[in-house]
């Protein structure tokens, strides 16, 4: 990625809306200089990617007033925490921060863990209940629990249960899954999924993890070396070939579906995106629900002709938009649209030559895999 003035690149970004997240912020340090100014929406999970060292953390701890920044504006929803004239205390502001580890009161249980910060609420200001976040976040068997007995994934469960119910206006994650394994994250995954759904009120989401993005995120903000590169809706930046999130080997496109048939004799559902269709397994999801598809860019082929008598069920007609170089020279990413959305291919260069590949060209992507997301 290279630094210098923020790009939005999504066509239908709702980063000026109000109400919303505003933030510019500027603090320099003997080895590091963050200054940052970019637009979110007030609601659902906005990603702040990057590599290490390019501000993350920094920016988060700026919002949370643990920070002070040489100059600075943070608002949101209509409300000033910062700006020149005023600094609202870090224990003032109505915000719940969830960190790499869990830190629980290890004197006490699940429960207790809990509710630490909601009991000394008053009930007037609860506005989430407890039984309500134990549900999303599927604690309620390990409720009378000890945080020693309890797996990394289970931990990190109860703390951002535990944040949830100082009832926040404002979520700040830092890489909350960054300290568990394969295992754990693939534990805690679906319950973040879900529990976005539920939640009315925005959340920054710092991670350097592409697949945490692409499974969790509304919006992203692409840092590096202090400054934000690209601002604006998921799709349009995970499938920028001038980004370099793009390029990455986990590259991958989110899709907005619903859900249109079930196949019980072959354990099958079928979803529908801008009158296209694919099939996963079965889940369960009833008729109409909404859906985002992942796509991988390895995953698709592409072919001139509608392919038949192969195992790839899942095939469709697409425009191509770009042709870019990839980061191996023997590979080529394509971009196509579908609708008013947009997917990647990964193909080699020979293919693109051997197809004739061009701009503006109508051919058939075959997506090998599709993970659904609910």
């Amino acid at each position: 990625m290279s630094s210098g003035k923020p790009v939005d690149r999504a066509s239908n970004n709702q980063s000026t809306a109000k109400p919303g997240i505003e933030a510019r912020f500027q603090l320099k340090r003997k080895d590091f200089a963050l200054d940052i100014d970019f637009a979110a929406p007030g609601k659902g999970v906005t990603a702040l990617f990057g590599p290490s060292g390019s501000g993350k953390t920094t920016l988060l701890r700026c919002i949370a007033g643990l920070e002070k920044p040489t100059r600075g504006h943070f608002t949101i929803n209509g409300q000033c925490w910062h700006d020149e004239h005023k600094s609202i205390p870090v224990h003032r502001r109505p915000m719940a921060y969830v960190f790499q580890e869990a830190s629980l009161f290890p004197h006490l249980n699940v429960r207790e863990n809990m509710a630490y910060g909601w009991r000394r609420m008053a009930k007037r200001q609860r506005k989430l209940q407890f039984d309500d976040v134990t549900a999303w976040l599927g604690l309620d068997a390990l409720l009378d629990r000890r945080a020693e007995q309890l797996s990394g994934g289970q931990r990190q469960r109860v703390a951002i249960a535990r944040a949830l119910l100082t009832s926040p206006q404002l979520l700040l994650m830092d890489e909350p899954l960054a300290s568990l394994d394969a295992s754990g994250k693939a534990e805690i995954l679906p319950y973040l999924e879900s529990l976005w759904q539920e939640l009315d009120i925005p959340v920054l989401y710092v991670s350097h993890a592409p697949e945490e993005v692409q499974q969790l995120a509304d919006h992203l903000i692409l840092l590096d070396q202090g400054r934000v590169v690209a601002a604006g809706e998921l799709n349009a930046l995970l499938t920028d070939p001038l980004l370099a999130i793009s390029h990455f080997e986990e590259a991958a496109a989110v899709l907005e579906a619903r859900v249109v048939s079930h196949d019980t004799e072959f354990h099958l559902t079928s979803l529908a995106f801008d009158g296209a269709q694919v099939s996963v397994s079965y889940n369960g999801l009833p008729l109409g629900h909404k859906a985002r598809l992942r796509i991988c860019a390895r995953d698709v082929s592409l072919a001139l002709v509608q392919p038949q008598k192969i195992s790839i069920s899942n095939s469709f007609s697409v425009r191509v938009v770009s042709i870019d170089p990839d980061r191996d020279p023997s590979q080529m990413l394509v971009r196509c649209e579908i609708g008013g959305q947009h997917l990647l291919s990964r193909i080699t260069r020979r293919s693109v030559h051997l197809l004739n590949i061009e701009v503006g060209k109508n051919v058939y992507a075959q997506v090998k895999t599709v993970a659904l997301m609910k």
